[in-house]
């Protein structure tokens, strides 16, 4: 087949213990699913309409790379989250099933304009200037879901600069891993290459240019990086 134009390379994550990379098709993410987080940004959890919103494919920030700061925002903040790596997909999947997606979990930052959000939020308007932007999406290398075992005490930490500022527990979770790729397939057909951002614990704040992070999803993944 021949093209108009080059065909954009395909974003892709690295899989720890291995050369296979994992392509990446689609982003989606789900907003205040921690309730603490909802509450410091002046919001209340509706467990019976959970918040979706998603990214493009080609703002994973990957292999350690810095993080440009981004144009047209002076508060850009950091929300750590476990990400979800989807194998296989499906619509309408029962929660008994959609464990059986899961190829494997990693840890990344939603990366939030949040004087952006703000005004989207004060004007009812759609948030993707806020979260969809080029960079917004750094993710670690992924682990095998085969070699993971998660629990309520798993652990979700960032560090910004050696200082901790996010902690989180699986646990706390609004709605867990198979509910919410339940759900998210009543909305969306998900396929094979779909990544799932699975909320922020409390402690988001800003990032500044020099900025070292540290994330990790305790036992599974770390994602170390630097804003430029």
């Amino acid at each position: 087949m021949s093209y108009a134009i080059t065909p954009p390379a395909v974003p892709s994550l690295p899989v720890i213990g291995s050369d296979l990379r994992f392509p990446v098709r689609r982003i989606f993410c789900i907003g205040r699913n921690y309730a603490e987080h909802a509450r410091e940004m002046g919001a209340t959890v509706d467990k019976d309409t959970p918040l979706f919103f998603c990214k493009p494919a080609d703002a994973v920030v990957t292999d350690g790379a810095d993080v440009p700061y981004p144009q047209a925002t002076s508060d850009l903040h950091h929300e750590v989250e476990m990400v979800v790596a989807l194998g296989s997909g499906g619509r309408d999947i029962p929660v008994t099933q959609a464990e059986g997606l899961i190829w494997g979990y990693g840890v990344g930052l939603d990366l939030t304009r949040r004087d952006l959000q703000a005004v989207a939020k004060a004007k009812s308007h759609p948030w993707d200037v806020a979260k969809a932007f080029d960079h917004s999406a750094p993710v670690s290398a992924l682990r095998p879901a085969k070699e993971v075992h998660l629990g309520a005490d798993t652990t979700l930490t960032l560090s910004i600069n050696g200082e901790q500022r996010q902690l989180g527990k699986l646990g706390d979770m609004v709605h867990g891993v198979a509910e919410i790729i339940a759900i998210l397939s009543t909305l969306f057909e998900l396929k094979a290459g779909d990544l799932i951002f699975t909320g922020t614990p409390a402690g988001v704040s800003a990032l500044k240019r020099g900025d070292r992070f540290h994330a990790e999803l305790t036992g599974v993944a770390v994602l170390e990086g630097r804003v430029a």
